[in-house]
């Protein structure tokens, strides 16, 4: 029988919005985790020339490659040689790659809950076993060396984010170098998922090459580089998995984009542009901070980085998807349920997603607050 695999329901979400946008409502988009800045302009002009030169076709850049792999020694002081670097079309890809070059079907993985919604569904597809740790406040919404450690039996493996999706939790180095130490002496496997790399506002994301060198590391260009449409991403991996990453990478899905090869080489050029938008997220970051406990929801999880709030509405609501559908229809602000990222207690909760334009997180507040409002009074009431 075929796995069933659980729907992303902040897509569902996001139809309706585009609904209510083609029907000429103004709807603001907060429900995904994508920057609504485009690819920086040095690379959209280079996009262009190949156009006009190059009929392309399947393809790995060496220099993009290359340019990847100096950025772990730029970045974190960790040597990685470019033929470790498998280039992909996005992030999702490269934890399918990851994924099947550790397991096989029926290993057990645990991964933190919340988490991204991809990770369960992603094991369950490919016939592995979600092992979810529940990660609260006492936690700070993390994964931790201890839960690992008590976990019996060990897992095969273990996915780990940092900053997180949907939190934007990122785990200190020193409880890196911990998990590191517990999967090393226990023999799981440890899969990075470090997309949000580069999208810090508290201490930096350090990545877990730094303290585990047969770690294979998930990350692409749609975050930071801004560039979620161009569908190009990496996994890293040790060098005896080589082949083994090279020989799916190649069945499933041949090569990455080339237009998008070429853009991203560039796009390493335009750390001034792509550091502007840092710069908005963080101020979109502070003003939701302000305005968010004023208007009743006081308990969120830590945004250390990425560009999320996850914010609890348990006294509000026990159906998060409901929620966010009345939010939508009557504000025209699209924000992501909880339920996406943690099927037993994501119905008290909501991301939003600040990677749009400070003036439109301006209005978002101005029009969540009243709403918020007449919910709470509401609420009360009952």
């Amino acid at each position: 029988m075929p796995i069933e695999i659980d729907p992303f329901h902040a897509i569902t979400i996001s139809r309706l919005a585009h609904q209510m946008g083609a029907e000429g409502r103004s709807v603001i988009h907060m429900e995904f985790g994508q920057p609504s800045t485009g690819a920086p302009a040095a690379a959209i002009a280079a996009a262009h020339r190949i156009l006009d030169t190059d009929a392309m076709g399947y393809w790995e850049s060496p220099a993009l490659k290359t340019r990847i792999a100096a950025l772990y020694d730029e970045a974190y002081g960790v040597a990685v040689a470019p033929e470790q670097i498998i280039l992909t079309c996005g992030a999702s890809p490269a934890l399918v790659l990851a994924l099947s070059c550790l397991f096989a079907p029926g290993d057990r993985v645990a991964l933190a809950r919340p988490g991204y919604v991809a990770y369960r569904n992603t094991l369950k597809a490919l016939h592995l076993v979600p092992v979810e740790l529940a990660c609260g406040e006492a936690e700070r919404f993390q994964i931790t060396a201890d839960a690992i450690e008590r976990l019996e039996p060990a897992p095969a493996g273990l996915i780990i984010a940092s900053p997180a999706n949907p939190t934007g939790t990122i785990i200190p180095p020193e409880e890196l170098r911990a998990i590191a130490e517990v999967c090393k002496r226990r023999g799981i496997a440890l899969v990075s998922d470090e997309i949000y790399h580069g999208l810090s506002y508290t201490l930096p994301a350090e990545s877990m090459l730094k303290h585990a060198p047969n770690a294979l590391i998930v990350n692409s260009f749609s975050k930071y580089f801004s560039m979620a449409g161009w569908r190009l991403g990496w996994l890293v991996v040790p060098e005896a998995l080589i082949e083994a990453a090279r020989a799916r990478m190649g069945n499933l899905f041949l090569t990455p984009p080339s237009l998008a090869q070429h853009a991203g080489l560039i796009a390493f050029d335009c750390r001034d542009e792509l550091e502007g938008h840092i710069e908005t997220y963080a101020r979109n970051r502070e003003l939701l901070l302000k305005a968010l406990p004023q208007m009743g929801l006081r308990r969120i999880a830590p945004p250390d980085g990425a560009f999320y709030i996850y914010a609890d509405v348990g006294h509000l609501t026990n159906d998060s998807l409901a929620f966010c559908e009345a939010l939508l229809r009557d504000t025209g602000v699209a924000v992501a349920p909880g339920l996406d990222f943690d099927p037993v207690d994501g119905n008290g909760f909501v991301r939003f997603s600040f990677a749009v334009s400070t003036p439109l997180i301006e209005e978002a507040i101005r029009r969540i607050e009243p709403w918020l409002a007449a919910r709470t009074l509401v609420s009360a009431d009952d």
